[in-house]
């Protein structure tokens, strides 16, 4: 399952599964958890059946009934699945016969989750946390029923890897934006877990979330893991602690860990007053996104947090207080607590660990006792790098945030700078509301620290990936360029032979006559169709030349890239990267052949049926010209349709270019593959220099503004700003459609 075909079943069932909720009497907030105890559910099964072969190859077959199911409990220990009892199975509860509780059955199904789902000690890493209230959701008519169907689809039944992973994610991320959880502060959206886990790379021992929402932050622990360090989470030494303060948030974040796989120790407190897990100066990481910008915390209940000992989590002071407490909690308040988070996150850490979270900009450039505690910070040493991210990635605030990054174990040649990376204008659009790291934005930012930190293999490697990735897709193209050619080829047959019956005058009088004196088919129409013909024809030849000489070049290319391997070093990848750039600009002319040649022959297929009424000739090559025109045209993904020859040597042509655009976006900034300072990007900076500027540590005010870089893509940068209009043109338009429908019934109701 490609990106766009999971992009679009995401959407496929977020709307399926919102409408039903639209028509019943259910909030957001009360339909949220069921159906996420469903996502949840399935999602179980289906990691559940991937691994019972393996389970089941070591329980002899004399192991039958009761004995066996036990013994393929035991054989979920360990693994990166939960075991399900039978009557907990979803292929079980949707196969139930009409007439029984569906809610019922889906409640019990839970508690047997509860139960059966410990770890090594015996405790119960579910209880209490899988939502059970469904007996009120089998109340709302067949609502249930048509959510457990949403979710048993075939296709969802096939889905290959962490497909659900994804999905649960995604309906996650919705709730979040539809207001169903605490305004969506439990969740952090994927671009900036994955940026801060990039950078501080955590990989074994303590990993503490003070705030952990929906615990996002231990599922990417879990990723990088699995795909960067090629490891199971099960088999090092790991261990997750999380702290939140809603209970409801709390049970999100167990259940996310349990449907990846996971294992950690989830506990409900607020963590300005409450400490549950005792590791000051313990963790290896501490990695969050706290709530921004809190006031009213009471200093009574935290002065004794302050001082550098084993319990004290504010080892540079209290920050500025504003009176008493809004909450008429009486006593001195915090007027704003983003400096208590700064220093937790920091306390906690032991000698050699890294934190990574989310800030409030303002956090930044705080003055008074903030400013006071941000020099002693910038004292130690430790910060390590501050990014400053721009607005629209978080769901329900639009404001800029900035990620804040600490290393105590620095190596003693960084201890006197701090990596300001300002990564405003680093992002994709999704929608007028929304932005995005890709992958590649997120490699890429992740190399000016991998760089900062003397890390050029990994740079290389990066490099070298980009490089894997162009040879891909080269390999690709000559087969999908033969397909276009014959699809083309067909099409043009289809023409001559249109042609030749306009022509032959018995032919052309015989359509002339069936279609009456309302013919419209002129010896000048069709005089125009066999000269548009004629010249298609020629410009196909120069087509085909064009496309000929570039597969030559391509295969050049992909001769150079195979010749290197997977361990050159930097300056054969430079090499080859400055022969991928000279390349480039034949290759996206290739692209641009092959689109102006699908739109010629699209729109002489146009001419063909509704000027020269192309199905009322006898002989005329119709099924042909169908089949060859759905070939030319781009898939339509909601109705699952599968690539078309138009889809594949189109994609595979631009992603060679993105590759190689990507892989220039790395060397124009780092020609010799080791750190530099980047005017508008990067800057490394001393701590003298940040004294200079009173301890500020936004990043635009160091990095400076951008020098004139040769473009990556200009018109990669266009597509993007046309997606971000067309976006915000889109939401208006929606606004606009409602409140037109707003005032028409309130036309008609006055009128009633």
């Amino acid at each position: 399952m490609d990106y766009q075909e999971l992009k679009q079943l995401e959407d496929d069932l977020w709307e399926a599964a919102d409408q039903l909720r639209a028509n019943s009497k259910l909030t957001a907030s009360e339909y949220s958890m069921p159906v996420l105890g469903l996502i949840f559910l399935r999602h179980a099964t289906t990691r559940f059946y991937a691994l019972l072969p393996d389970v089941e190859k070591d329980i002899p077959a004399r192991a039958t009934g009761a004995l066996r199911e036990e013994r393929i409990k035991l054989g979920f220990q360990g693994k990166a699945a939960i075991y399900l009892p039978e009557k907990a199975r979803y292929d079980y509860l949707a196969l139930l016969p009409a007439g029984i509780n569906i809610g019922e059955a889906i409640r019990d199904a839970m508690m047997a989750i509860e139960e059966s789902v410990t770890d090594q000690n015996g405790n119960k890493l579910l209880a209490g946390a899988l939502p059970k209230d469904y007996l009120g959701l089998g109340q709302e008519g067949n609502l249930l029923a048509e959510l457990v169907k949403i979710f048993n689809s075939p296709i969802l039944a096939q889905a290959k890897g962490d497909v659900f992973g994804r999905i649960y994610e995604y309906f996650l991320n919705q709730f979040a934006q539809s207001g169903a959880q605490e305004g969506g502060e439990f969740f952090t959206p994927p671009s900036l877990v994955r940026m801060i886990v990039n950078v501080i790379e955590p990989d074994h021992g303590i990993v503490l979330d003070p705030a952990c929402g929906s615990a996002g932050m231990f599922v990417q622990t879990g990723h990088f893991i699995e795909e960067v360090r090629h490891r199971n989470t099960h088999d090092i030494d790991v261990a997750f602690y999380g702290q939140e303060k809603a209970d409801l948030n709390s049970k999100l974040a167990r259940m996310n860990l349990a449907v990846h796989g996971l294992e950690g120790k989830i506990v409900i407190g607020n963590t300005f007053y409450e400490d549950h897990h005792h590791l000051v100066g313990k963790c290896d990481y501490v990695m969050a996104n706290p709530p921004f910008n809190v006031d009213g915390v009471q200093v009574a209940k935290i002065k004794a947090q302050v001082g550098e000992n084993q319990t004290g989590r504010l080892p540079f002071g209290l920050p500025g207080t504003s009176g008493k407490s809004k909450k008429n909690e009486g006593g001195e308040a915090i007027s704003n607590a983003n400096s208590l988070w700064i220093q937790y996150f920091y306390s906690y850490l032991n000698s050699s660990g890294r934190a990574g979270f989310v800030m409030a900009s303002s956090a930044s450039d705080a003055g008074n006792k903030d400013r006071d505690i941000r020099q002693k910070l910038v004292e130690t040493g430790h910060v390590d790098v501050m990014m400053s991210i721009g607005p629209k990635f978080f769901y329900t605030r639009s404001l800029p945030s900035t990620l804040w990054f600490y290393d105590k174990g620095k190596p003693e040649d960084l201890l006197d700078t701090v990596l300001m990376i300002d990564a405003r204008n680093v992002y994709t659009v999704m929608s007028a509301r929304s932005h995005v790291f890709t992958d590649e934005q997120l490699a890429n930012l992740s190399a000016i620290s991998w760089l900062y930190r003397g890390e050029h293999d990994k740079f290389v490697d990066l490099l070298a990936g980009y490089h894997h990735e162009v040879g891909q897709k080269l390999a690709s193209l000559p087969e999908y360029i033969q397909t276009d050619n014959d699809t083309i080829e067909k099409l043009i047959n289809v023409f001559n032979g249109l042609g030749k019956l306009t022509e032959d005058g018995e032919t052309l009088a015989a359509v002339r006559e069936k279609l009456g004196d309302e013919h419209g088919i002129t010896d000048e129409l069709l005089a125009d169709f066999r000269l548009a013909l004629a010249g298609l024809q020629s410009e196909n030849a120069e087509w085909r030349a064009t496309l000929a000489e570039t597969l030559t070049a391509a295969a050049t290319e992909l001769a150079s890239i195979q010749s290197l391997g997977t361990e050159s070093g930097f300056e054969a990848r430079k090499s080859l990267q400055a022969r991928l750039e000279a390349f480039n600009p034949q290759l996206k002319a290739a692209l641009a052949t092959l689109e102006a040649r699908h739109k010629a022959s699209l729109k002489l297929l146009d001419m063909a049926d509704k000027t020269v009424r192309a199905r009322q000739w006898p002989g005329y090559g119709g099924d042909a010209a169908r089949e060859a025109k759905k070939s030319l045209l781009h898939r339509d993904v909601r109705k699952r349709e599968q690539p078309t020859v138009r889809d594949r040597v189109i994609e595979t042509a631009k992603r060679a270019a993105y590759f190689i655009v990507q892989g220039h976006w790395l060397l124009s900034r780092f020609p010799h593959g080791i750190y530099a300072d980047v005017p508008g990007l990067c800057k490394a900076v001393s701590r003298v220099d940040i004294a200079a500027n009173d301890y500020s540590l936004t990043p635009g005010r160091y990095v400076g503004l951008a020098l004139s870089i040769e473009d990556d893509d200009d018109g990669e940068a266009f597509r993007t700003r046309m997606m971000e209009i067309h976006s915000e043109l889109a939401e208006l338009n929606e606004r606009a459609s409602g409140l037109a429908a707003s005032i028409q019934a309130s036309f008609a109701e006055l009128f009633e």
